[in-house]
């Protein structure tokens, strides 16, 4: 279709920015902007498409006419179903179909530049840290944030924290049993530990590595991922990854 500006992404960052401006476009067409969205819809009409834009619009439209398309392209003729569903499920229904063509269209831009696995990985990684447009439209989204903040809230009463308070990860050094409730609390701590991944690569925490933890998003890193050296971290006060980095610069 005519007016779809193609993005020049070459970065993970970038493919994942584009992504979330479409992302916002298509959940305010589901949400805030659901009466013009559904009176654009009309059954009468032709196959029509919602698109979500990278700069955080919508619209409808007819489908490209060229094949293939420069991209892939959203779910057709989701006009025709709307006086045949109640509201709700029609906007449930479009909210899906929007989910897999914006992940089609992330990872088509992944294949187009050239991304390797570890770039795949993360890309995935920072889209799903963010809620589906699904569950943004049914209310899903609020009841998974709500059940967060209840187990984050149990944890801290427990007094026991998941993830260490130190800026970075030290490699532990085996040590003798001495007693079993101190070896099966070495083995619980471990054992957290080993379930930690890289917000970067994806890749498990080893004892032998460096790690450092984001101090805005409190994402643990590999440092070789993000470039910082023990060294350098002893002069770090607050250390931002560079997926909050950017965020505040475009702030």
């Amino acid at each position: 279709m005519e007016g779809i500006p193609q993005p020049i992404s070459r970065t993970v960052e970038d493919v994942f920015n584009d992504f979330k401006g479409r992302r916002a476009g298509l959940v305010k067409a589901l949400t805030t902007d659901v009466e013009k969205f559904y009176q654009q819809c009309d059954p009468e009409k032709e196959n029509l498409c919602l698109y979500g834009l990278p700069n955080e619009t919508w619209e409808v439209n007819l489908p490209v006419e060229e094949v293939p398309p420069e991209l892939p392209e959203p779910a057709l003729g989701i006009n025709f179903a709307r006086d045949g569903m109640q509201d709700k499920d029609w906007l449930s229904l479009v909210a899906v179909h929007s989910d897999s063509w914006l992940l089609s269209v992330a990872f088509y831009f992944g294949a187009r530049f050239g991304f390797g696995k570890s770039e795949r990985k993360r890309l995935f990684q920072m889209i799903n840290e963010l809620p589906t447009v699904f569950e943004v439209v049914t209310g899903a989204a609020k009841q998974v944030r709500d059940a967060d903040n209840n187990s984050n809230r149990k944890s801290k009463s427990s007094g026991k924290s998941r993830q260490p308070e130190t800026h970075h990860k030290e490699a532990k050094l085996s040590q003798p049993k001495e007693e079993d409730g101190e070896s099966g609390e070495e083995e619980e701590e471990e054992e957290e530990q080993g379930a930690t991944l890289c917000g970067a690569c994806g890749d498990n925490y080893a004892n032998d590595e460096f790690w450092i933890c984001c101090d805005v998003c409190e994402r643990w890193f590999h440092g070789k991922c993000v470039k910082i050296t023990p060294a350098k971290a002893e002069h770090i006060k607050q250390y931002k990854c560079p997926s909050c980095s950017n965020k505040r610069a475009r702030a």
